[in-house]
């Protein structure tokens, strides 16, 4: 601590502070240190304060020993090796510590491209040979950057070395070739290695093939070379951008001729989509201060004409769009007019309930001498009649009969439609022998047609199967699930791996047939709820990525052997996805590589599978109080729990549930006394009781 002291001393010297100053810096070292040992590793924001702090004060040392001791448990974190090498590059400039550090910081955290750069940089910088400097740059080539345009931005830092390394007043030289076979070696290598991997070369406005043209007009003053690299960048998909052709206007006016400049911007004109206006204006520009009559006249003409003619386009996309928002209107028209008519026919369909209910009032009114409420009707007819009340019961029946002969309707369509469709479809109880040879089947669609017909190629492929049967409702609707009936155990098993196949955009779930009643414990998950070192856990995918656009994404990284990503139950995907890879290494590098990579302009976050625990429901035997009586259930009539709990039974009826039993004759029986004293009651005065009511 003397030590720390010290050079804190002699640095608040150095600049000029004051004794207070140092006592005050000092005070904030301690609480920054202290916010570091309490803090749980890999306390990297608390780190970070401290070099901040350290930063101010500008003790080299101990910026050097903050940086590697932050180094040592977050050595994954490449914005923090890009600080400490920045540091090291601005202040510090010792050839042996820097290069040290931009080695450490390429090997733990390869994947990032801005550490390959700052360390070929430094390389050249400190004068390092150009063989190793080359050497570096082929290992950065290989690190498995994870965008493509992390491979444009290496070939760039490597081609501006090498351009520094040339003399352009040398009409021919080795380092020119070498800058030249270089530049086209990197066109090939973004053309073939990245566009294969990313399905692009990271590079689309061509801004490799830019410098190498400025290059060639600027430095080397061939021109030649220069007008054949811009064809090359127009034919690939760049003729159509205004801010392109006055790129190439621009060099060639710099290093050119007018003839070059006048035909770059009449193939502009005709070329131009986006900005047709800017480029015609420029070219007017031109003509007029150093153009002939001529030149003038053709390129007012083709001026106009293009103008005209995107006038034109225009015009037509915008009554194209104004069809597609009036079509679009329609549609939400049409869509309220099909609600409003559905909620129609329900109404109509709800008309024959209310019909049997006026009904029911009119016969209640007619007949006076019926007072009692429908519902104790309907208990009175389910409950046993009693001795003597045979006459009610005749009258009661006679009613019936007469509510009976109002409430007949005829059936509706749906119920034919039903009736139709269950009249071939006898009732089969499920045979629990035969669960071996069963397997379950849901969530289907509902709207499925002929289930049976449409599931028996899918299962066939397993064996033979015996028998089909989907379960519909009473209105003759498929309910969305089935049982299917093998003829040998060993083709049930194997239907077992159709789980959630894809069927009408939905994934089936297949599972064994088991009777809940007597396994009520049994639950069917086939993944694994522990942690697994050698799966990843990747989380905010965009909804539209496909199982193929991920494989290609998770391939890079290692072996994939299994991809699944996760779907809610209508097979809708939820952005989530499981990835098993062969060994745990191939696991943990893609978690470094991929964890923050943006796919679709989603961020997505990557970790190990590590699901959490899932809460396991109380049972029956939870209800049980330690060392006591089970506590008693609420029980509930057949109509469940009403609205209101009021007791129907006169107080003078009830009977505390603890209170002692009154004999028949003669006094109670006492009740036992406690032993203890501590479970009697204390008494209370008069003292008591008011503050029993001040505290309400």
């Amino acid at each position: 601590m003397h030590v720390e002291e010290g050079l804190a001393t002699l640095v608040i010297t150095a600049i000029g502070g004051t004794l207070d100053q140092w006592e005050d810096s000092l005070c904030s070292s301690n609480y920054r240190l202290h916010r570091i040992l309490e803090a749980e590793a890999p306390r990297l924001a608390e780190y970070q304060a401290y070099i901040d702090f350290e930063m101010k004060l500008g003790d080299p040392a101990r910026i050097q020993l903050i940086f590697e001791r932050a180094l040592v448990e977050n050595c994954l974190v490449p914005d923090l090796w890009i600080r400490y090498s920045q540091y090291l590059d601005r202040q510090l400039r010792v050839k042996d510590l820097v290069l040290s550090v931009h080695s450490r910081a390429v090997r733990n955290c390869p994947w990032t491209v801005a550490l390959w750069s700052r360390y070929l940089f430094a390389m050249e910088r400190h004068g390092v040979d150009h063989q190793e400097i080359s050497v570096t740059f082929e290992k950065a080539l290989s690190a498995g950057f994870i965008q493509a345009a992390d491979y444009v931005e290496i070939w760039q830092a490597y081609l501006d070395y090498l351009r520094r390394r040339v003399d352009f007043r040398q009409d021919s030289s080795k380092e020119l070739e070498e800058l030249r076979s270089t530049f086209a070696r990197a066109l090939e290598y973004l053309q073939q290695e990245v566009e294969e991997r990313f399905n692009e070369n990271g590079d689309p406005s061509c801004m490799i093939m830019q410098n190498w043209a400025r290059i060639e007009a600027r430095l080397c003053n061939n021109m030649q070379k220069a007008r054949e690299l811009w064809d090359s960048i127009m034919t690939k998909g760049n003729a159509k951008y205004a801010n392109m052709w006055l790129e190439y206007y621009n060099l060639e006016r710099a290093h050119g001729d007018t003839q070059h400049c006048r035909k770059a911007l009449h193939r502009a004109v005709q070329c131009t989509s986006d900005y047709p206006e800017h480029v015609c204006e420029v070219l007017l520009t031109m003509e007029r201060t150093e153009g002939t009559l001529e030149d003038w006249d053709m390129a007012i003409q083709k001026t106009e004409t293009r103008l005209a003619r995107v006038n034109e386009q225009r015009m037509k996309a915008a009554e194209k769009e104004a069809a597609l928002a009036q079509q679009e209107e329609e549609k939400t028209e049409q869509r309220k007019r099909v609600r409003a008519e559905k909620r129609a026919l329900k109404k109509k369909k709800k008309a024959p309930g209310t019909d049997k209910r006026k009904a029911d009032e009119d016969e209640k009114e007619w007949g006076d001498e019926e007072e009692e409420q429908p519902s104790k009707r309907r208990r009175m007819e389910n409950s046993m009649p009693l001795a003597g009340a045979a006459p009610a019961m005749e009258e009661e029946a006679g009613l019936t009969r007469k509510c009976a002969a109002v409430d007949v309707a005829p059936p509706s369509k749906q119920k034919e439609k039903a009736a139709s469709l269950k009249r071939d479809m006898p009732k089969v109880a499920h045979d629990s022998s035969k669960d071996s040879i069963t397997v379950f089947v849901s969530n289907l669609p509902y709207s499925m047609g002929e289930p049976e017909a449409k599931l028996r190629p899918v299962f066939e492929a397993c064996g033979e199967v015996v028998e089909i049967r989907p379960i519909f409702s009473n209105r003759g609707d498929f309910r969305g699930y089935c049982y299917v009936q093998f003829k040998e155990e060993k083709s049930a098993l194997q239907a077992l791996e159709l789980d959630r196949k894809n069927v009408e955009g939905r994934p089936m779930f297949v599972s064994p047939c088991v009777d809940k009643s007597k396994n009520p414990d049994f639950k069917v998950f086939r993944y694994s709820t522990a942690l697994e070192r050698h799966k990843l856990f990747i989380s905010g995918l965009p909804f539209s990525c496909t199982e193929e656009e991920l494989q290609d994404i998770c391939k890079a990284h290692g072996t994939v052997k299994d991809l699944r990503l996760v779907t809610t139950r209508a097979g809708k995907p939820k952005g989530l996805a499981y990835v098993e890879y062969e060994n745990e290494s191939q696991a943990s590098q893609a978690v470094m590589k991929m964890d923050g990579m943006t796919i679709k302009e989603n961020v997505i976050k990557v970790a190990i599978s590590n699901p959490p625990q899932r809460k396991v429901p109380e049972k029956s035997e939870a209800r049980k109080a330690p060392g006591g009586p089970m506590m008693p259930r609420q029980i509930y009539g057949a109509r469940g729990k009403g609205r209101t709990q009021l007791s129907l039974l006169p107080r003078a009826l009830q009977r505390p549930s603890g209170a002692a039993p009154q004999a028949e004759n003669g006094p109670a029986p006492r009740p036992e006394v406690a032993t203890s004293a501590a479970t009697e009651a204390p008494k209370m005065s008069n003292a008591d009781f008011a503050k029993l009511l001040l505290r309400k």
